[in-house]
């Protein structure tokens, strides 16, 4: 293969190791500098950690460096910058006098590729150490000063250079190269040329030829013209569907089960993106600390391509804790226990308990829930999996106090990569004191579910949305009612900016329930309330409800909320997020939208490995009498 590019004698002086495609290449995808600040530990993980110096320079050799970027383009600027090392690593001595040389060599590269990177093939990077020229330094240099060593990195980026003629062959003749951008008359920049090539082999491979490669990246820089010829020629190879497909790795997992649950069969098409899907299929299962499938390098006799899926297993119990605040709600606690392998399948049971409202309530009222969850992958077929549940809680917000203790089973199926739908059954018994005296129910429901979720990061995405719509059909046996709740949710994410700095988010909910003689026949852990961090910020938990003569909340049959976040990167790792919610609950089977209220303010958000650290201050705009003034909120993961 050849990528490579061409350019007159006098121009290329300073090219030394490599071509300026690779080094670019290099440069677009590594970090050229980290900075680190002081460090706090909470739960075990370190966040602004700043590393100790573990080892000594041998030789050491200080330096003071002089960079003349040669352009008033504040970007261009920056990208000189940011790529030389002797820059970025300004007051940090060298190793030997040798070190210094090798590592002014490097720089001057890396900027000629970083001037690639910007369309300017014409420039020039003149580097002298102590007064002498880089070329013409004997191959062990000794500068024998006992100060500082100079060095001077003058550069004259040239001008801007396009695309000129752009020609694709082999098995990528016939394809539009605007579609790779690669425009005539466009501006060059060396990481499109780099990209394209790339994106070429990416669609053949999709097209089901998965020896595809890049046989030749050609681009000739025309000093006359300031325009950039590019050939680019891609060997396609043959069609082939996937072969045998074997698992090493497994231990406690059974093999049979990797294969099939990762849905990749002999005789079905090749295709990277499924291949793709099955890895991150496989992580989700949590049992496997590494996934990889690898593709042979050549065909079997029988035309097919064979793979092997190779995993390694982590660890499969687990434990951990979690803790949310609110000043309205007061500090959640949570702990669980799993097993993520139960019978050799990927089964996973977990054990969970929390305790909530501490500090916000006296023993005798905080709320408590246990639950012990199991679910098996796999369980009718690769795409569905098996869940069963049984949970028990005491909960005495404002609005009620109720022990409740649920059953539930039920099938969920992926429809498709983006869709998911599913089904059981559910018996609930609750005993329940509320504004209609005390109350026992016994109800068992059909719930039904449909979600379609296209969000790039399930963490913290920046586009897509997510859509939920539910059914629950259900009957409380001592009354003898039928009533039924339908809820739907979607929220959605765009990112505005080159780097995703900003993102707005938005999320509009709803539900009703229709059915039940009285409001009191249905139980009140299945009414609707709103308030507090995960619906209307600036209220207190369930505080925004229908209430009765005597201000008792009673909680409704429909409501409606909706909220707005604008999310802004201050940093790569902080962001501020001004936000506001609104909502209402109606004792109607049809919002009357009679009493609607909303909160605003603004959060704080740190991102971490395992989603962002949380931390929301919210007011009502339309207060309760009596009500809360104010609500803080922090937890882990965005709001929505």
């Amino acid at each position: 293969m050849r990528d490579k590019v061409n350019r007159p004698e006098k121009s290329f002086a300073f090219l030394r190791a490599g071509t300026a495609l690779a080094v670019a290449a290099a440069l677009a995808f590594c970090p050229v500098s980290v900075k680190s600040a002081s460090a706090f530990e909470i739960f075990g993980m370190k966040f602004f950690e700043k590393e100790e110096e573990t080892t000594s320079v041998i030789d050491p050799v200080n330096y003071t460096l002089t960079l003349n970027p040669g352009t008033d383009d504040d970007d261009l600027r920056q990208a000189i910058e940011n790529t030389a090392r002797l820059k970025q690593d300004e007051g940090t001595p060298v190793s030997g006098d040798l070190g210094l040389v090798i590592k002014a060599r490097d720089d001057r590269d890396r900027i000629l590729a970083a001037l690639y990177e910007n369309a300017r093939y014409g420039g020039v990077v003149n580097v002298t150490i102590d007064g002498q020229d880089l070329d013409s330094l004997p191959p062990s240099p000794e500068f024998g000063r006992r100060g500082p060593i100079p060095v001077t990195i003058s550069v004259e980026p040239g001008p801007v250079f396009t695309f000129g003629d752009v020609a694709f062959s082999g098995d990528a003749e016939g394809r539009n190269p605007a579609d790779y951008g690669l425009v005539s008359g466009a501006r060059a920049d060396s990481t499109i040329i780099l990209k394209a090539g790339e994106k070429v082999v990416v669609d053949l491979k999709a097209e089901g030829r998965p020896l595809a490669k890049l046989i030749e990246r050609n681009a000739t820089a025309d000093h006359k013209t300031r325009t950039v010829d590019v050939v680019i020629a891609v060997e396609g190879g043959p069609v082939a569907p996937i072969g045998e497909v074997g698992v090493t790795g497994t231990k406690t997992v059974d093999a049979n089960f990797v294969q099939r649950y990762s849905r990749i069969n002999a005789g079905q098409p090749y295709s990277p993106e499924a291949l793709t899907k099955a890895a991150e299929r496989l992580r989700t299962l949590g049992v496997f600390s590494s996934v990889t499938i690898r593709e042979a390098d050549k065909l079997a006799p029988d035309g097919s391509l064979p793979m092997t899926i190779e995993v390694s297993e982590g660890k499969h119990r687990y434990f951990g804790v979690g803790a949310q605040y609110s000043n309205t709600d007061g500090i959640g606690l949570q702990g669980y226990w799993g097993h993520r392998n139960l019978f050799g399948e990927a089964e996973s049971l977990r054990l969970e308990g929390s305790v909530n409202r501490i500090g916000e309530s006296d023993l005798g009222n905080l709320d408590y829930s246990t639950a012990i969850l199991f679910s098996k992958p796999g369980a009718f077929g690769p795409a569905s999996t098996f869940n069963a549940s049984l949970k028990a809680s005491i909960a005495d917000p404002d609005a009620y106090k109720a022990f409740t203790t649920t059953a539930a089973a039920g099938v969920s199926v992926e429809l498709s990569d983006r869709d998911t739908v599913s089904a059981g059954g559910e018996l609930m018994w609750s005993d329940v004191e509320d504004a209609f005296g005390k109350n026992k129910y016994l109800t068992a429901s059909i719930p039904i579910e449909y979600v379609r979720d296209t969000r790039d990061d399930k963490l913290n995405p920046t586009e897509g949305y997510r859509l939920l719509i539910n059914a629950k059909p259900s009957y409380e046996t001592y009354r003898g009612t039928f009533f039924s709740s339908f809820e739907g949710a979607i929220t959605g994410y765009q990112a505005l900016g080159a780097e995703d700095r900003v993102v707005l988010a938005g999320k509009l909910s709803g539900g009703t329930i229709i059915g039940g003689n009285e409001l009191s026949d249905i139980p009140a852990t299945r009414r609707f309330f709103l308030g507090g961090g995960g619906t209307v910020r600036g209220y207190g938990y369930q505080e925004i409800s229908p209430r009765n003569s005597k201000d008792k909340l009673l909680g409704g049959r429909s409501y409606v909320a909706a909220s707005a976040e604008v999310r802004i990167g201050v940093t790569e790792t902080i962001g501020v997020v001004p936000f506001i919610d609104v909502g209402t609950v109606s004792t109607d089977e049809v919002p009357d939208f009679r009493d609607i209220r909303a909160g605003a303010g603004i959060g704080l958000r740190y991102a971490t490995p395992f989603g962002p650290l949380r931390l929301d201050v919210a007011v009502p705009l339309k207060k309760y009498p009596g009500g809360t003034s104010f609500g803080v909120y922090a937890g882990i993961g965005q709001a929505f």
